[in-house]
């Protein structure tokens, strides 16, 4: 019996959210007293798999198959179950993302398993195998019990910090056989944002609102962004004035973040809006409104006019580097 891993990769670059899922299973395996194995797909830079080590692995498989780096869900589902069965495992751990929920979900199928998704915790082992889940985009948790013997579990981002005390160990190259059937589906073109850091995997993001008053005083935000190499983000309303474009919307109807840490600057804080964000490791809030909602959601709050305490924060943050 072993717990396995399912890392995904951006560019031949690890995730961390794969780190944290490595780590999040190296807790769980001591719990269980058994091996964490970790499969990779896909073209993988050499250097990231050292942090795999160090974030908990015992073993690490790596497929080098140039087909699966677009994250074709068919495939990278027909090789993870091969996986599985190969090396004995119970539990197959990944991170909660857009692939990995399809990926998972298609799993859950093939291997007759009890999928959890959002898990924010350890399991409780003392009667039975029971995980704590986050529900209703995050302002309640649910105490979700697995019965099958085989379980996958999606790790929320920032619930598990990742591990560097590991060891760094030898990767095994894998020779499996994946039917040309899985790839009928194909992704002919990708288009990414360039020049910027991209909401979904920024560590740090500064969001601005309708507060700013003006599209013309947008300098600002994006000073304090370049200074803290961060993405940037808006409220709904903002993007739906039009003084941002709205892949920069963040919130439930836009885009979902998981940063390390999170500034909101004269944003009120609508419900909305915190259930794009609540997955935020640390939330800033700077508000000239002592009763903004965002108050209650912040873990450090600032009651200020954004356009005084927004410059001195920025010329404070580069007097630092």
């Amino acid at each position: 019996m072993s717990i396995l891993v399912y890392i995904e990769q951006d560019q031949g670059k690890i995730k961390s959210s794969s780190l944290e899922a490595v780590s999040y299973a190296a807790g769980l395996a001591q719990l269980q007293g058994v091996k964490v194995n970790v499969i990779g797909l896909g073209s993988i830079a050499s250097d990231g798999w050292d942090q795999v080590g160090l974030a908990g692995a015992n073993a690490i498989f790596h497929l080098e198959d140039k087909r699966l780096d677009q994250g074709v869900i068919q495939a990278h589902a027909d090789a993870i179950a091969q996986v599985f069965d190969k090396v004995g495992a119970s539990i197959l751990v990944l991170a909660k993302s857009s692939l990995g929920d399809a990926v998972a979900a298609r799993l859950a199928i093939k291997l007759d398993a009890g999928l959890v998704s959002n898990v924010v915790g350890l399991p409780d082992l003392s009667n039975g195998f029971v995980v704590r889940r986050s529900i209703f985009t995050g302002k309640a948790f649910a105490e979700t019990a697995i019965s099958a013997d085989k379980k996958i579990l999606a790790v929320k981002k920032n619930i598990y910090p990742i591990k560097t005390d590991g060891e760094v160990i030898k990767v095994e190259s894998l020779d499996l056989t994946i039917s040309d059937e899985n790839f009928v589906a194909k992704i002919t073109g990708a288009e990414k944002a360039e020049g910027e850091i991209l909401l979904p995997e920024a560590d740090v993001v500064v969001s601005g609102g309708r507060g700013l008053k003006g599209p013309e005083n947008w300098g600002m935000i994006e000073e304090l962004a370049d200074s803290l190499h961060a993405a940037k983000g808006c409220s709904k309303p903002v993007s739906d004035l039009g003084w941002r474009p709205h892949h920069e919307h963040v919130g439930q109807t836009g885009v979902k973040v998981a940063p390390t840490l999170y500034i909101a600057i004269a944003i009120s804080g609508a419900i909305q809006h915190l259930a794009g964000v609540n997955a935020s490791k640390y939330i800033v809030v700077i508000n000239n409104d002592p009763d903004a909602p965002f108050f209650k959601a912040a873990d450090y709050g600032i009651v200020g006019d954004a356009f005084d305490v927004v410059p001195k924060l920025t010329q404070a943050i580069k007097a630092l580097k």
